[in-house]
């Protein structure tokens, strides 16, 4: 594996277990890289700032508080594309409610950047369908 790939693949690791994980929203902006992205449930979300990215903060935690969410686990993680400034990831994700037990498993790309010498998530798309009683 090159170096580059296992430098994306620490980011996201640490951007999902100590930010999004650990409800970190310091950690969580500063491992993203703007504008941000998201696509998941056909829906295209940008982020033009950390400010932006932190408006839906807690929206974003009523639906995972309505899940009974305590976190997100990373099953595996490996690049499917790569050069020295992006690395595109494949993550198959769980999320586990507070009883331990995983309830949405999913499939997800994050597009991993290198911008001003610094790797942050910059886009993120996701096949991940929660339940409709717990979409706003």
């Amino acid at each position: 594996m090159k170096i580059y790939e296992e430098e994306a693949i620490r980011t996201a690791l640490y951007w999902n277990q100590e930010g999004f994980n650990k409800r970190n929203k310091k950690i969580s902006v500063d491992f993203l890289n703007f504008p941000h992205i998201r696509f998941a449930n056909n829906n295209i979300t940008i982020h033009k700032s950390p400010e932006e990215f932190l408006k839906n903060w807690d929206r974003g935690q009523e639906n995972l508080d309505k899940q009974g969410w305590d976190h997100t686990d990373t099953l595996s993680i490996k690049p499917v594309q790569s050069d020295k400034n992006k690395v595109h990831l494949l993550l198959h994700q769980s999320r586990i409610n507070k009883e331990g037990l995983a309830y949405l498993d999913f499939q997800t790309l994050w597009i991993v950047t290198k911008i001003k010498n610094k790797w942050g998530i910059q886009f993120r798309s996701s096949f991940l369908i929660p339940p409709k009683e717990i979409i706003n």
